[in-house]
C-alpha cells in the first residue's frame, strides 16, 4: 500500500479537504489527510500524509510557515481577505519605502491575534465560520504566534508585497488588517500564498494535475516522501536488528547516545530504516508509534 507525504501545490478555489480528496482517489488509500488547513483561496505548500505517514500530521502542523501576502489598503472586509464583503474604507496616506518596512518590521517577535470570525476555531461546538455565516460574532480568546520576519517586496499606492515567516497558528489576514491599521488606514489580505511548511518547500510541490499524469502511468510513489521528513528536527536513535524487532513490536530496548529523559526521538535500526517514533527514558528507549 502506498505511504508517505505527497507536497501538494494547492490551487486557489479549493479547500484543503477538496485536494485531500483527489489525492485520496489518486491512491486508492482511505487514510489520507493533510497537515493544516490552507484557506480555499490561497494556494502553495499543502502536504499531505498518505497510509501511516498520518501519523507523522501533528509535526507538521506543529511547524513554522512561510507565505507571500499581498495586502490592498483602503477597503477593509469581514473576513479580511478578498473574498468578504467591504465593511470599512478609508482613504490611503502617502507612503513611502521606508514607513513600510519600518511598520512591518514592528511586527517581528511574539505577540497576540485574536482569531478572525472567518475561520475554522471553534468556539462552544461551532466554527467560527459558521457562526459568522448566521450574522453572529462571539467573544475570541487571543493567541500568542511568533512573527520570525516580514520583508517588503514591492509596493505601490493601495498594495503591498511581503514575505513572511511565522509560527503555526499565524492568520496572515490578521496581520495584513493590523499593517494597514499601522499605516493609518484600512486594508484587506488580496493574495496568499504558501511557500514553505517547515521542509516542505514551494519548488518541490507537485500540481494535481502533475499527480494525475502519474497516477495514471503508475509512478505515483515518485511523488510520496518518506515520513520521517516530517521528524528531521527530532533527534534519532539508532538500535541493532535484535532491538529493531523489540521496538517493531513496542518493547522498550536499551540505548546510548539518549537526549534528555522524556523527549521524542525518531528510532532506524543499523540499516538506516525508519522504525518509530519514541521516547528517551535514562537509558532506554520506548516506542509511542511504530512505523
Amino acid at each position: 500500500m502506498m505511504e508517505g507525504i505527497i507536497n501538494v501545490l494547492k490551487p486557489p478555489g479549493m479547500t484543503s479537504h477538496d485536494v485531500v480528496n483527489q489525492i485520496r482517489r489518486l491512491t486508492g488509500v482511505r487514510r489520507t489527510g493533510h497537515t493544516g488547513t490552507l484557506d480555499p483561496g490561497a494556494a502553495g505548500v499543502l502536504p499531505v500524509c498518505v497510509g501511516k505517514a498520518t501519523r507523522v500530521s501533528e509535526f507538521v502542523l506543529e511547524m513554522d510557515k512561510s507565505y507571500r501576502a499581498e495586502l490592498t489598503l483602503g477597503q477593509a472586509t469581514d473576513s479580511e481577505d478578498a473574498a468578504g464583503t467591504v465593511i470599512a474604507e478609508k482613504q490611503v496616506p502617502s507612503l513611502t519605502g521606508e514607513l513600510i518596512g519600518r511598520v512591518l518590521k514592528s511586527f517581528i517577535g511574539q505577540g497576540t491575534q485574536i482569531p478572525p470570525m472567518y475561520s475554522a476555531v471553534r468556539v462552544g461546538g461551532k466554527r467560527l465560520y459558521e457562526l459568522a455565516r448566521q450574522g453572529k460574532e462571539v467573544s475570541r480568546e487571543p493567541r500568542t504566534v511568533h512573527i520570525y520576519s516580514v520583508e517588503p517586496v514591492r509596493f505601490d499606492h493601495r498594495m503591498v508585497l511581503f514575505d513572511v515567516d511565522c509560527s503555526r497558528g499565524t492568520y496572515v489576514r490578521t496581520l495584513c488588517r493590523e499593517i494597514a491599521e499601522k499605516l493609518d488606514t484600512v486594508g484587506h489580505m488580496s493574495f496568499l500564498l504558501r511557500t514553505a511548511v517547515g521542509p516542505f518547500l514551494l519548488d518541490q510541490t507537485w500540481t494535481l494535475e502533475e499527480l494525475a499524469g502519474l497516477a495514471e502511468s503508475g509512478r505515483l510513489q515518485e511523488a510520496l516522501m518518506p515520513a520521517d521528513v516530517a521528524l528531521q528536527r527530532l533527534p534519532s536513535v539508532t538500535v541493532s536488528a535484535e532491538q529493531a524487532l523489540l521496538i517493531k513490536n513496542g518493547v522498550a530496548v536499551t540505548a546510548g547516545n539518549l537526549p534528555p529523559e522524556g523527549e521524542t526521538v525518531r528510532v532506524y535500526d543499523s540499516a538506516g530504516s525508519f522504525l518509530a517514533i519514541g521516547r528517551a527514558g535514562i537509558d532506554t528507549v520506548k516506542p509511542q508509534k511504530v512505523f
